[in-house]
């Protein structure tokens, strides 16, 4: 009866055994199944951020020698528009010189005939070359007057274009240096394009 009991018992314990493994292994089946889904899920997003920042890494060398290309032709430029805005200031300081110099000839010019004039006008017995009072070549279209007059209105032109030239290219420099500015500091995104990690 004792070795009945013990068999007995023994068996009993056997089938609990049985049953706290095979629920063990039930357990761990699920457990596995979802681990495995798991790693799965974070082997895809893993190779799904790799190729982004392989994406990334092309895109910011291609920036760096986008900004490294903007910035010497933003450095050219100005050294462009400083030696062309010197020019122009000398250009148009030249010519309101020289302006100045062509109007004080005219001014001195202009009274010596008015001069030799009256000199020839008042005397008693002309000769025969004056047959007139002298006028010089003042009113004559090729006479200095007359090319002086045109030398000055050619400085003249010369200032206006000069200055507007500069305006124009001041204005046009300007723009280049604004859309360069904005091209290279662009605003930052308020939403990043970054993938969000699964939970």
């Amino acid at each position: 009866k004792d070795l009945i009991v013990k068999l007995m018992e023994d068996a009993a314990e056997e089938t609990e055994h049985k049953g706290w493994c095979d629920t063990e292994l039930s357990t761990n089946e699920k457990t596995r199944t979802q681990k495995t889904a798991a790693v799965e899920t974070l082997t895809a997003e893993i190779d799904m951020l790799e190729a982004s920042i392989a994406k990334l890494s092309e895109d910011i060398a291609a920036l760096t020698k986008a900004v490294a290309e903007l910035d010497k032709a933003m450095s050219e430029a100005t050294e462009v528009r400083t030696k062309e805005k010197a020019t122009n200031t000398e250009t148009i300081s030249d010519a309101k010189e020289a302006q100045t110099a062509v109007a004080k000839a005219l001014i001195v010019l202009n009274e010596f005939y008015a001069k030799a004039g009256e000199a020839t006008a008042f005397v008693q017995e002309e000769p025969e070359i004056f047959d007139e009072p002298y006028k010089g070549m003042g009113a004559e279209s090729g006479g200095v007057i007359g090319m002086l007059e045109v030398i000055e209105s050619d400085f003249a032109r010369l200032e206006s274009d000069t200055r507007s030239a500069e305006a124009s290219a001041q204005k046009e420099y300007d723009t280049f240096m604004t859309d360069s500015r904005s091209t290279r500091r662009p605003s930052r995104r308020t939403s990043s394009t970054r993938p969000r990690r699964s939970r």
